[in-house]
């Protein structure tokens, strides 16, 4: 698959994703500048775009570090305890810390999301036993408690349905002033570009690395610390989308290999088509209606999944 045609299906389906939706808005009523479908547009449906863009971007660049260091190719936000973590993070500051202000939500998401994941990688590290597929398996259980107590706090404290809403992956409420920590995305993927081929080294085992006079452990924290940063905006603005810093790394890798000065270019745009194909298709399934984004991508994501699990033994490992 070449560059171009994933920045081609990226322009196009952007261009469908800003004329999809309840209100029917074409582009022949943009000339009425002062119109309520104008407004409409431009308060919604462009920061929903940029709001995508951004998070299929990040997620997918955070899976793919994820993967790299930790020398899976199944391992990711979602498989690592990464965004249970950070939601953990957002429910204890709710829960004991009255009158949390948004800042201090994401302080203590980012820092529970970094904690999080390198308490997972430590729990790597001491695993004799790291199959390709029960690596993430042991993430998964991980998660599941993590996000087992943050169920308990917010049932304990009376929050559970609004923390339950708060994490449902869905770009309905994304308006303009409401998206834009997801810009934070931004510099974090530049940093992983910039520091690619120390993330590579570093993928190939520290004595390896520290054999190429790799400070294996400051790249690892700044990769930890990126995949923190974009899990957090992401979960803070949309909620959790799952799957999409698993799968399309791992798509990338088939036909691009494993160095990710070229792998991040494309797994940019292939995240971004990604997300944009199910979000479109999560506001066309049940027209006018809208089924949350989150839910589309599970369908979609676990179903490949599945097929890598069975193949996994085939390409999973490096």
């Amino acid at each position: 698959m070449r560059l171009w045609m994933l920045i081609t299906a990226s322009i196009i389906l952007s261009l469908i994703s800003l004329f999809v939706g309840a209100i029917d808005i074409r582009p022949s009523d943009l000339l009425d500048w002062d119109s309520d479908k104008t407004q409409i547009f431009l308060m919604s449906r462009v920061p929903r775009l940029m709001a995508i863009i951004l998070a299929g971007a990040g997620m997918s660049i955070a899976g793919l570090i994820m993967q790299s260091l930790s020398r899976n190719k199944f391992v990711s936000p979602s498989t690592a305890g990464t965004l249970d973590a950070a939601k953990l993070g957002v429910i204890v500051a709710m829960v004991f810390f009255t009158n949390v202000t948004y800042m201090e939500k994401i302080i203590f998401s980012f820092a529970f999301g970094l904690i999080g994941t390198i308490l997972f990688m430590q729990i790597l590290d001491r695993i004799k036993f790291k199959d390709v597929i029960f690596v993430p398996l042991i993430g998964i259980m991980y998660g599941n408690i993590l996000s087992s107590i943050g169920t308990f706090i917010g049932y304990e404290s009376d929050i559970l349905q609004n923390v339950q809403s708060f994490f449902i992956g869905s770009f309905t409420l994304v308006v303009s002033g409401r998206y834009e920590l997801l810009y934070l995305a931004v510099p974090a993927i530049i940093l992983a570009y910039i520091f690619a081929n120390k993330f590579t080294v570093a993928g190939m085992g520290e004595d390896f690395a520290k054999n190429l006079g790799l400070s294996y452990k400051t790249v690892l924290n700044l990769g930890l610390v990126i995949v923190a940063v974009i899990s957090t905006t992401v979960i803070l603005t949309v909620g959790v989308i799952p799957f999409l810093g698993l799968i399309v790394p791992n798509i990338v890798s088939l036909y691009l290999g494993d160095n990710l000065r070229k792998t991040i270019p494309h797994t940019i745009f292939l995240g971004v088509v990604f997300l944009l194909v199910c979000d479109i298709f999560s506001r066309i399934i049940v027209y006018p209606y809208e089924v949350p984004v989150n839910i589309t991508v599970a369908v979609i994501g676990s179903a490949i999944f599945l097929v890598m699990l069975f193949r996994g033994k085939a390409y999973a490992k490096k």
